[in-house]
């Protein structure tokens, strides 16, 4: 990723994943010496950048950056807190996964309840 494409990436993170128009991007993701010296600066740029799956490009052409898969996200457990859940006597067989080489536990994110429409 080059600086501009960082410069993007930078600006959209800071839209809380809202569509930002093409003009808006060039205007704010860059310093005002460089907008003045290209307005369009980042035209050729978004479309590759949506290409390769940085940002995300909606029917109206404007951008957000795109959304990580959280469905791949597993939280770290403490090896103290891992004794303790398992002192329990409870069953976390399903949330816990032991490595055999004894590191400390994955948890994976909860599964939303039954009959919840998430």
């Amino acid at each position: 990723m080059d600086s501009d494409e960082r410069d993007i990436v930078d600006y959209l993170s800071t839209c809380h994943g809202q569509f930002v128009s093409p003009k808006e991007i060039c205007r704010r993701a860059c310093n005002k010496k460089r907008y003045r010296e290209d307005p369009d600066w980042a035209m050729p740029i978004l479309p590759r950048m949506a290409d390769q799956g940085f940002i995300e490009r909606d029917g109206m052409g404007h951008y957000k950056l795109a959304e990580e898969k959280k469905k791949d996200r597993k939280k770290w457990v403490a090896p103290d807190i891992q004794k303790i859940l398992e002192e329990s006597g409870k069953d976390f067989s399903e949330s816990i996964q032991m490595p055999p080489d004894g590191d400390p536990a994955l948890i994976p994110p909860p599964a939303p309840p039954e009959g919840s429409k998430h």
